[in-house]
């Protein structure tokens, strides 16, 4: 237990320091926006729905279903919330417990020695694991992973229970059992069930390939027929269910996800999928270099068979052809036994003897029965006392190394990547037991004791060395903006554009721009990097460049439907409404197939109806208003905030004189967000309208109460005192909501407005020329600053600016009416006109 707890404690040790991190990269999709957490939500949903949330049978889903992960987020968010301080430690126990659990299966295989110790500290520190550990979404490696090893365990024992204790099938039950959910927290899972066939037939059983089919056909060793063929019932099962419930479909990844898959020339493909294992090893035995993604072009594709990078790759599958045929080779008499020389099995090792193979095959493959005495009391414990030899572990480890990986290399189908570092931390446990076993047989095989010492030390130091990147890197994932930088010099194009996120809720406007001008060098038709860059614009009045922004956006990925919607709003708010009417309408047909994520297509389109609604609203067409309203309403995903789309409904309703339907939108609103300011403004209004003046009343000060700071509501409730004819506190809330919102011309606009039918007209003559500032070539705003100073007596500043009103609208009759007044006083006083 001691080398189980020691190992555990420093893969607890090595990522304290995550527990102070914040959300990074993935956490934000699949734990912030994911409404399969929410109580609201049925937890049903967990298991019809994809990780990300996304409906598994939806074209565009991902695919990924692991509800049990999904499920223990959940249990976080009902306890902590969004507080990523509990979902971190929920990572990093999982990571002490499989860290114990994998030291645990060392020991099976290595016996009670130092090198068991070494496998499961090297398993404990190994930086590949960061990932999966420090980011929360890495935990469904880390699940899946503890129930492999539980599956692994189970199986263990039901060999060596098998014939001769009824458990051995509870022991096989519970193999299923933690195999299903080893699959449930990701699919790679269910490999376990063959890693487990490949422990019983070259481990257990000791066979090699030229005794397996003899053994088959001779009906030797029916009990290991009958659990091989056990496990191939119900890992085709498990498949079989898996593919089934993803709707028989496999998932679409973009071709910035893996563009080798993408590719068209078959060359390209072969050469870059042989050579994609290669780099992943390398990873495990060097992790130098880490990235939180390596999509796009982070591994540049073989497109000739003169790539130098070929060259590893016939090095590594010869090497691992070379240790293939070292594990399966014919048996040697002289062999080691955790780290001791065993000749023909004399020798015993840390209290287990071990066979040569020549006795082995002479024996039968069977568990020998052995007393165990524990505090002085002996008992009767079936056991096997034969350690496996190296060539056996070095079959499994290789099992385990390469089994579990098999999902990853495109080769039964297309994944979404192109190098995933916490996909490796189930096939890591292969790599430490290789590594570990390998460096106890040249330790062993050795005889001098300063080259024993130093292979011995040299693994010593490997597992510090690993430590102390997994400890820096770990600081890499503290915070996005680490996180990001850190990948620069691996994927710039994803760094820079995820970087320039960052940047911007930072508030550093001139370095997110850069950011995204730097992704968008690396690789110009990034449409998201592009659609960031137009909001960004946007988001700063720089309009016309924006536009272009989204219209390259557009033309990148025409589906963008968030592109649609800021490009309808710009060309809306600049007057051009017919193109904000097409922009708006081609947004709300395209379908939601094939896309990423739906539940944010489906909120684009929704806004773009909303959008088109207000447009059609500031027209006074309220019937098309209402359509669309409603058209909006039924695409509406579940995430959407309906309350302004509800206020609007109202809105229209109430233009319509449909009162009683008015009533029930806004109330609809009010329900769907109780501190929704702008349908307490409109529900206000209808019931001033209605006769319930002390409803209204209440309704305007909660408005006031919930946002003291927005003059609009001040401007509501002084336009309610002026129509209930108390002007001196109408004239107070006119003044109050100039103050606050001196720059939003409507507010100012009313202000003055109201200030001047309170008979304030100097208070009112200061409104109106501020209003006129704020919109210059606004015809309304000049000709009520015209009457305004007419009626102060500024009559030479009222022509000038009626003048300039009739200017921008020729046509306008008050205007006209006013300004023959004007020069009728002026000429009465022998004031100089412009007419004369």
């Amino acid at each position: 237990m001691i080398a189980e707890l020691v190992s555990s404690a420093l893969g607890l040790a090595l990522y304290l320091n995550t527990l102070s991190a914040d959300f990074c990269y993935d956490d934000s999709r699949a734990i912030k926006t994911n409404q399969d957490l929410l109580p609201e939500t049925p937890w049903t949903h967990i298991f019809y729905n994809d990780f990300w949330g996304t409906l598994l049978t939806h074209s565009g889903s991902h695919k990924s279903y692991r509800p049990l992960c999904t499920l223990s987020f959940r249990l976080n968010h009902a306890i902590g919330g969004l507080n990523p301080w509990s979902y971190h430690l929920v990572n990093v126990l999982l990571h002490a417990a499989v860290t114990g659990l994998f030291t645990s299966f060392s020991k099976i295989l290595l016996g009670d020695g130092y090198w068991t110790f070494m496998a499961g500290l090297m398993f404990a520190s190994h930086p590949i694991h960061t990932e999966a550990v420090a980011g929360i979404v890495g935990r469904a490696d880390v699940g899946a992973s503890l129930f492999f090893l539980l599956s692994l365990l189970c199986y263990i024992k039901h060999c060596s229970t098998r014939g001769y204790s009824a458990r051995t099938w509870g022991w096989f039950l519970g193999t299923g059992l933690c195999a299903g959910c080893s699959m449930l927290w990701k699919e790679q899972g269910v490999t376990v069930l063959a890693v487990s066939a490949v422990y019983d037939v070259f481990v257990f059983h000791r066979l090699k390939i030229r005794q397996i089919i003899p053994t088959i056909y001779k009906r030797k060793n029916l009990s290991l027929f009958l659990s091989i063929s056990l496990l191939t019932f119900w890992g085709s099962s498990l498949l079989g269910a898996r593919l089934y419930w993803m709707g028989n479909k496999p998932p679409s990844f973009s071709n910035s996800d893996n563009p080798a898959a993408d590719s068209d020339s078959l060359l390209t493909r072969t050469l870059t999928f042989f050579y994609l294992p290669t780099k992943n090893l390398w990873l495990l035995l060097c992790p130098d270099t880490l990235s939180f993604d390596w999509s796009m072009d982070a591994v540049p594709l073989l497109k000739t068979v003169c790539d130098w990078r070929n060259l590893h790759t016939v090095a590594f599958y010869t090497g691992l052809l070379l240790l293939a045929c070292y594990g399966l080779k014919s048996p040697n008499a002289d062999r080691e036994c955790n780290g001791k020389t065993v000749t023909n099995g004399k020798q015993n090792a840390n209290g287990h003897s071990c066979l040569s193979d020549v006795e082995y095959q002479n024996s039968e493959t069977k568990p020998s029965f052995a007393s165990k005495v524990e505090n002085g009391i002996k008992n009767d414990v079936s056991q096997r006392t034969q350690l496996p030899s190296t060539e056996n572990i070095v079959v499994l480890s290789l099992s385990l190394l390469i089994i579990p990986f098999v999902p990853a290399t495109n080769l039964f189908f297309y994944v979404g990547f192109v190098i995933a570092e916490r996909v490796l931390y189930i096939p890591s446990m292969g790599f430490c037991l290789l590594i570990t076993v390998g460096a106890r047989a040249l330790y062993v095989k050795v005889q001098k004791r300063f080259l024993k010492s130093l292979i011995f030390y040299a693994t010593a130091t490997l597992i510090v060395f690993y430590g102390l990147k997994t400890t820096i890197r770990n600081g890499d994932w503290q915070n996005e903006e680490m996180l990001y930088r850190s990948g620069i010099k691996v994927n710039p194009a994803k760094a820079w554009g995820n970087l320039g996120n960052v940047l911007k809720s930072q508030s550093k406007i001139s370095e997110a721009e850069s950011a995204y001008r730097n992704a968008l060098y690396y690789r110009s038709n990034m449409a998201d990097m592009l659609y960031n860059l137009g909001l960004l614009l946007q988001e700063n009045s720089r309009f016309a460049e924006a536009l272009h922004y989204y219209k390259l956006a557009i033309g990148s990925r025409p589906t963008l439907a968030s592109a649609y919607l800021n490009t309808g709003i710009i060309l809306m708010n600049q007057g051009r409404t017919e193109e904000a009417r097409r922009t708006f309408l081609k947004c709300s047909e395209i379908p939601d197939e094939n896309l990423k994520d739906p539940h944010a297509h489906k909120s684009s389109v929704t806004s773009c109806l909303y959008n088109l609604g207000k447009l059609y609203h500031e027209q006074g067409h309220y019937e098309e208003a209402l359509s669309v309203y409603k058209e909006a309403i039924q695409k509406m995903p579940r995430q959407f905030a309906p309350q302004s789309l509800y206020n609007m409904m109202g809105e229209a309703y109430m233009r319509l004189s449909k009162l009683p339907e008015a009533e029930h939108w806004y109330m609809e609103s009010l329900r769907s967000k109780t501190d929704h300011i702008p349908a307490h403004l409109t529900y206000g209004k209808l019931l001033a309208l209605t006769g319930r003046k002390s409803e209204a009343e209440k309704l305007f000060l909660k408005a006031i109460e919930l946002d003291p700071t927005k003059g609009n509501c001040y401007m509501h409730y002084g336009q309610f005192l002026l129509e209930e004819a108390r002007l001196i506190e109408a004239a107070e809330m006119a003044k109050k909501a100039a103050e606050l919102d001196s720059t939003e011309f409507d507010v100012v606009f009313n202000a003055a407005h109201m200030l001047r039918q309170a008979s304030l007209n100097e208070a009112a003559e200061k409104y109106y020329d501020l209003a006129a500032r704020l919109r210059p070539n606004y015809p309304a705003a000049l000709m009520n600053l015209g009457a305004i100073l007419h009626l102060n007596g500024r009559l030479q500043k009222a022509e000038a600016n009626y003048l300039r009103a009739l200017q921008l609208k020729p046509d306008d009759v008050i205007t006209q009416s006013n300004l023959r007044k004007l020069w009728n006083i002026m000429e009465k006083q022998g004031l100089k006109t412009s007419k004369t």
